[in-house]
């Protein structure tokens, strides 16, 4: 762990960067090993970039992390690790690192992300509570991020009907921001979590909230705006859930009130479902389907179909309903391929598309 932790602290080393380096050397440990020669021959990776390696100056903050991430038991999670959420494997600008402190599988079956303006009212924070009312005969996690308003909202209903809830953070784990909400966060490791990209010592800063954003998303099923302003980070987190495929829900408001703006333009520009009770989540992710749980179908054989295709026809037989990201977790294609696989299959009304990107044979 020590390698995989000061990579990740090297400048110049970004995600992407690293996913590469790693890729090229086989782990973190071959990376600090390899000449500067080496390395400065992997796309991507030029001359400072190869030296800030090569000078392993990183390693003495990475054993100073160890050495809190231990006295605090908190996991590190890189991103080959078999526990590290596997719904960020599919998005590109994943992080590759994640500090988790708590007690629940961040791989749960059903998992929606909740998000919304710090000014919430008290229609959008008993939406929260009416909806991870309706969420918990699903056992689904329920991600945000400890900010005031809807996220604190979303995380304090999920306690209060013991549904685990995980707050994502902007900074450190050797702090809790805003202070005001420590309780609840303390709460969370009974029943959830806390988990970050960030090193200890890192501040809240500005700048880190959008990043914490994509880490919502991607850990999500879906995202959910519970009341929103045209701008912000609610619509941020919308926005890149649309970027790595996944539903976006929003709970419509009046047009006059200001926090039901972003919603409603969500909602009208087709970047988001309209929510108005859990059973819209119900009948749009599948999950009712998955709920009946039919008798497995009959494998038909299909001798005209490629390598692909055919896996993807045998997984869906033995699931009898798959959504697209858990397709590409189990096949392990790539998104565009398998996009296209799917498609020359409904093109041949071998599988049928259902609500919520969930497919099952016709």
């Amino acid at each position: 762990m020590l390698h995989n932790i000061a990579l990740t602290l090297v400048k110049g080393v970004g995600d992407y960067n690293l996913r590469t380096l790693v890729s090229h050397c086989g782990n973190a440990q071959n990376v600090f090993n390899a000449k500067v020669e080496t390395l400065k021959k992997i796309p991507g990776i030029g001359p400072k970039t190869a030296e800030a390696i090569q000078s392993k100056e990183v390693f003495k903050r990475a054993e100073k992390e160890i050495i809190f991430i231990e006295k605090y038991k908190i996991q590190p999670l890189f991103y080959t690790d078999t526990d590290f959420p596997k719904r960020l494997h599919n998005c590109e600008d994943a992080p590759s690192i994640l500090y988790f402190k708590g007690n629940t599988n961040l791989n749960n079956q059903k998992t929606v992300a909740i998000v919304g303006t710090r000014n919430a009212t008290a229609y959008g924070r008993a939406f929260c509570e009416k909806l991870i009312s309706g969420l918990k005969k699903y056992n689904v996690l329920v991600v945000s991020g400890l900010a005031y308003g809807i996220d604190i909202a979303a995380h304090k209903a999920a306690l209060n009907f013991k549904v685990d809830t995980i707050g994502v953070l902007g900074h450190g784990l050797d702090r809790i921001y805003p202070a005001v909400h420590r309780n609840i966060a303390e709460k969370m490791l009974e029943c959830g979590g806390l988990i970050t990209e960030f090193p200890s010592e890192t501040n809240p800063d500005r700048q880190n909230f959008p990043k914490r954003n994509r880490i919502i998303a991607g850990m999500a099923d879906a995202t959910i705006v519970v009341e929103a302003a045209i701008t912000g980070g609610a619509l941020i987190t919308a926005q890149i859930a649309n970027s790595y495929n996944r539903d976006v829900f929003a709970l419509p408001g009046r047009v006059e009130d200001e926090f039901s703006n972003g919603c409603n333009y969500l909602i009208k520009t087709n970047r988001a479902q309209l929510i108005t009770k859990v059973e819209d989540i119900e009948y749009i992710l599948g999950w009712v389907q998955a709920q009946l749980q039919p008798k497995p179908q009959q494998l038909t054989i299909y001798p005209n179909l490629n390598n692909d295709e055919q896996k993807i026809v045998k997984l869906i037989a033995e699931k009898n309903s798959i959504n697209f990201d858990d397709l590409q977790l189990h096949l392990n294609i790539p998104q565009s391929k398998l996009a296209m696989a799917i498609l020359n299959l409904e093109m041949q009304s071998i599988i049928i598309a259902l609500p919520g990107k969930v497919y099952k044979l016709n």
